[in-house]
């Protein structure tokens, strides 16, 4: 089994920045990929950001420019840096990782963006 932690979520102003981290640990073997998804209520899961383990990236159009994932192969860890967050950005952000193609997920941190 694997086991994600995330960590560094709250509440900021609008045009603040947060940075979230994501520690996974258990059975690790061959990480695919690690990532960010968020959900806001009423609304779909979404990737937020993705990168891979040879270290391609991918980002929501909705993010790019603002945040930057990164992923320490040998910590098992990922982190998310959010920079110039809007009101839109409010959801719950969820860590995930894929791993022999089974996704798992943490349990989701709240980040609140006031106007």
């Amino acid at each position: 089994q694997v086991q994600l932690v995330e960590s560094g979520g709250g509440l900021v102003q609008a045009g603040g920045s947060l940075r979230l981290s994501c520690a996974a640990s258990g059975s690790i073997f061959s990480i695919r990929a690690m990532g960010w998804y968020r959900q806001a209520p009423g609304k779909q899961r979404d990737l937020v950001a993705s990168i891979t383990s040879g270290g391609g990236t991918n980002y929501a159009d909705s993010v790019k420019g603002r945040f930057t994932i990164a992923r320490d192969n040998a910590k098992n860890t990922v982190s998310l840096q959010m920079n110039s967050l809007k009101p839109e950005d409010t959801a719950v952000y969820y860590c995930h990782l894929l791993q022999w193609g089974l996704n798992y997920w943490g349990q989701g941190t709240q980040v609140t963006v006031s106007s």
